[in-house]
Protein backbone atom coordinates (compact mmCIF):
# COMPACT_ATOMS: atom_id res chain seq x y z
CA UNK A 1 0.00 0.00 0.00
CA UNK A 2 1.13 3.39 -0.97
CA UNK A 3 1.96 5.69 1.80
CA UNK A 4 -0.06 8.34 0.18
CA UNK A 5 -2.97 6.04 -0.24
CA UNK A 6 -3.39 4.84 2.95
CA UNK A 7 -4.69 6.69 6.23
CA UNK A 8 -3.75 4.28 8.92
CA UNK A 9 -1.86 1.14 10.28
CA UNK A 10 -2.24 -1.85 11.86
CA UNK A 11 -1.76 -1.87 15.41
CA UNK A 12 -3.13 -5.11 16.84
CA UNK A 13 -3.45 -8.66 14.63
CA UNK A 14 -5.17 -11.67 14.43
CA UNK A 15 -5.56 -14.52 11.76
CA UNK A 16 -9.39 -13.49 12.38
CA UNK A 17 -9.00 -9.99 11.64
CA UNK A 18 -6.96 -6.66 13.14
CA UNK A 19 -7.36 -3.26 14.93
CA UNK A 20 -5.72 -0.16 12.78
CA UNK A 21 -5.18 3.47 14.40
CA UNK A 22 -6.14 6.20 11.90
CA UNK A 23 -3.33 9.03 11.19
CA UNK A 24 -5.65 11.38 11.77
CA UNK A 25 -7.93 10.96 14.58
CA UNK A 26 -11.14 12.28 12.41
CA UNK A 27 -10.13 10.29 9.16
CA UNK A 28 -12.13 6.54 9.09
CA UNK A 29 -13.47 4.22 6.57
CA UNK A 30 -17.64 3.82 6.64
CA UNK A 31 -18.95 1.07 8.74
CA UNK A 32 -19.28 -1.82 6.13
CA UNK A 33 -16.70 -1.12 3.83
CA UNK A 34 -13.61 -3.08 2.11
CA UNK A 35 -10.54 -1.75 3.14
CA UNK A 36 -7.25 -3.45 2.19
CA UNK A 37 -3.52 -4.27 3.37
CA UNK A 38 -2.28 -4.25 -0.43
CA UNK A 39 1.17 -4.84 -0.07
CA UNK A 40 0.03 -8.29 1.47
CA UNK A 41 -3.12 -8.92 -0.70
CA UNK A 42 -5.62 -8.48 2.34
CA UNK A 43 -9.27 -7.49 1.83
CA UNK A 44 -11.18 -6.94 4.55
CA UNK A 45 -14.26 -5.51 6.21
CA UNK A 46 -14.10 -2.97 9.26
CA UNK A 47 -16.73 -0.97 12.20
CA UNK A 48 -15.30 1.98 13.52
CA UNK A 49 -14.89 3.51 17.55
CA UNK A 50 -13.41 6.38 18.16
CA UNK A 51 -11.57 7.20 21.61
CA UNK A 52 -8.86 8.87 23.45
CA UNK A 53 -4.79 7.92 23.17
CA UNK A 54 -3.94 8.67 26.14
CA UNK A 55 -6.02 7.27 29.43
CA UNK A 56 -4.86 10.33 31.79
CA UNK A 57 -6.63 12.87 28.91
CA UNK A 58 -10.34 11.47 28.63
CA UNK A 59 -12.20 13.52 26.28
CA UNK A 60 -14.44 15.54 28.28
CA UNK A 61 -17.83 17.77 27.56
CA UNK A 62 -16.70 21.45 26.96
CA UNK A 63 -20.61 22.04 25.89
CA UNK A 64 -19.12 24.46 22.81
CA UNK A 65 -19.13 23.31 18.99
CA UNK A 66 -15.92 21.53 16.91
CA UNK A 67 -15.19 25.25 15.70
CA UNK A 68 -15.07 27.05 19.37
CA UNK A 69 -13.34 24.08 20.46
CA UNK A 70 -10.40 24.27 17.64
CA UNK A 71 -10.46 27.95 18.16
CA UNK A 72 -10.23 27.77 22.19
CA UNK A 73 -8.89 24.51 22.95
CA UNK A 74 -6.94 23.22 19.84
CA UNK A 75 -4.73 21.04 21.75
CA UNK A 76 -7.06 18.91 23.02
CA UNK A 77 -7.62 16.93 19.35
CA UNK A 78 -3.78 16.15 20.03
CA UNK A 79 -4.76 13.89 22.05
CA UNK A 80 -7.81 11.78 19.89
CA UNK A 81 -7.48 8.80 18.14
CA UNK A 82 -9.56 6.74 16.12
CA UNK A 83 -9.58 3.04 15.88
CA UNK A 84 -11.30 0.77 13.92
CA UNK A 85 -11.86 -3.09 13.71
CA UNK A 86 -11.28 -5.44 10.85
CA UNK A 87 -12.44 -8.71 9.77
CA UNK A 88 -10.57 -10.96 7.35
CA UNK A 89 -12.96 -12.41 4.80
CA UNK A 90 -10.95 -12.94 2.10
CA UNK A 91 -7.41 -12.37 0.14
CA UNK A 92 -6.16 -11.69 -3.16
CA UNK A 93 -2.90 -13.45 -4.56
CA UNK A 94 -1.99 -13.32 -7.91
CA UNK A 95 -5.08 -11.88 -9.10
CA UNK A 96 -7.30 -14.33 -7.74
CA UNK A 97 -9.38 -13.49 -4.67
CA UNK A 98 -9.84 -16.03 -1.73
CA UNK A 99 -12.69 -16.26 0.14
CA UNK A 100 -10.50 -17.62 3.43
CA UNK A 101 -8.52 -16.64 6.35
CA UNK A 102 -5.60 -15.70 5.09
CA UNK A 103 -2.62 -17.87 5.82
CA UNK A 104 -0.71 -15.43 8.77
CA UNK A 105 -1.92 -12.53 10.71
CA UNK A 106 -1.45 -9.29 9.09
CA UNK A 107 1.41 -7.46 10.31
CA UNK A 108 1.87 -4.64 12.48
CA UNK A 109 2.11 -1.60 11.12
CA UNK A 110 0.95 -2.27 7.82
CA UNK A 111 -0.80 0.19 6.12
CA UNK A 112 -4.41 0.47 5.54
CA UNK A 113 -5.99 2.13 2.60
CA UNK A 114 -9.04 1.64 0.62
CA UNK A 115 -9.58 -0.59 -2.04
CA UNK A 116 -9.79 0.21 -5.73
CA UNK A 117 -13.09 0.46 -7.69
CA UNK A 118 -11.51 -2.75 -9.82
CA UNK A 119 -10.71 -4.12 -6.27
CA UNK A 120 -14.01 -3.43 -5.06
CA UNK A 121 -16.19 -5.35 -8.63
CA UNK A 122 -13.74 -8.28 -8.47
CA UNK A 123 -14.09 -8.75 -4.61
CA UNK A 124 -18.13 -8.54 -4.28
CA UNK A 125 -18.34 -10.43 -7.74
CA UNK A 126 -19.55 -13.57 -5.45
CA UNK A 127 -21.08 -13.39 -2.04
CA UNK A 128 -18.93 -16.36 -1.13
CA UNK A 129 -17.30 -13.61 1.08
CA UNK A 130 -20.82 -14.01 3.85
CA UNK A 131 -19.65 -17.15 4.52
CA UNK A 132 -16.87 -16.08 6.07
CA UNK A 133 -18.06 -13.36 7.78
CA UNK A 134 -21.03 -15.14 9.07
CA UNK A 135 -18.30 -17.46 10.62
CA UNK A 136 -16.92 -15.01 12.36
CA UNK A 137 -20.31 -13.44 13.49
CA UNK A 138 -18.90 -13.74 17.58
CA UNK A 139 -17.09 -11.00 16.84
CA UNK A 140 -19.34 -8.99 15.13
CA UNK A 141 -21.66 -6.93 17.11
CA UNK A 142 -25.08 -6.41 15.04
CA UNK A 143 -24.58 -9.05 11.77
CA UNK A 144 -27.68 -7.73 9.91
CA UNK A 145 -26.73 -3.88 10.86
CA UNK A 146 -23.36 -4.46 9.57
CA UNK A 147 -24.89 -6.40 5.92
CA UNK A 148 -27.22 -3.57 5.62
CA UNK A 149 -24.27 -0.96 5.70
CA UNK A 150 -22.08 -3.55 3.47
CA UNK A 151 -24.93 -3.48 0.62
CA UNK A 152 -25.32 0.56 0.89
CA UNK A 153 -21.29 0.58 0.15
CA UNK A 154 -22.13 -1.92 -2.74
CA UNK A 155 -25.18 0.70 -3.87
CA UNK A 156 -22.90 3.27 -3.34
CA UNK A 157 -20.06 1.95 -5.82
CA UNK A 158 -22.67 0.76 -7.66
CA UNK A 159 -22.17 -2.41 -7.69
CA UNK A 160 -25.86 -3.65 -6.62
CA UNK A 161 -27.59 -4.76 -8.97
CA UNK A 162 -31.17 -6.90 -8.99
CA UNK A 163 -29.20 -10.09 -10.01
CA UNK A 164 -26.51 -9.24 -6.77
CA UNK A 165 -28.99 -8.54 -4.10
CA UNK A 166 -31.03 -11.99 -5.42
CA UNK A 167 -27.66 -13.52 -4.96
CA UNK A 168 -26.76 -11.52 -1.46
CA UNK A 169 -30.16 -12.21 -0.44
CA UNK A 170 -30.24 -16.54 -1.04
CA UNK A 171 -27.06 -16.62 0.58
CA UNK A 172 -28.34 -14.95 3.70
CA UNK A 173 -31.53 -16.97 3.74
CA UNK A 174 -29.00 -20.20 3.83
CA UNK A 175 -26.72 -18.77 6.45
CA UNK A 176 -29.34 -17.81 8.71
CA UNK A 177 -30.88 -21.24 8.55
CA UNK A 178 -34.02 -20.11 6.43
CA UNK A 179 -35.07 -18.05 9.81
CA UNK A 180 -38.48 -16.51 7.96
CA UNK A 181 -39.12 -14.64 10.47
CA UNK A 182 -35.54 -12.84 10.90
CA UNK A 183 -35.26 -13.48 7.01
CA UNK A 184 -38.36 -11.29 6.59
CA UNK A 185 -37.40 -8.07 8.78
CA UNK A 186 -33.97 -8.33 6.71
CA UNK A 187 -36.29 -7.83 3.63
CA UNK A 188 -38.59 -5.19 4.82
CA UNK A 189 -35.19 -3.42 5.72
CA UNK A 190 -33.55 -3.60 2.62
CA UNK A 191 -36.32 -2.31 0.87
CA UNK A 192 -36.80 0.50 2.89
CA UNK A 193 -33.25 1.87 2.81
CA UNK A 194 -31.63 0.37 -0.01
CA UNK A 195 -33.19 1.09 -3.12
CA UNK A 196 -32.42 -0.15 -6.56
Amino acid sequence: MNANKAFSEVIQSSLQGWVAQSWQWDVFPPFGSLVAITAENRTLFHQVSTGSTDAIHLPFPYKKTHEELRKDYPQIFEFLKTTFHCLVIGYSQIGKIHYLLAPEPSKIHAFVGHVSSDQARQFFSSSQYLHVLFGLANQVANMDELLLAVLNQLKCLGLLDEEKLTDFIASYSLLIGNDYRRLKIFLMRVESHIRI
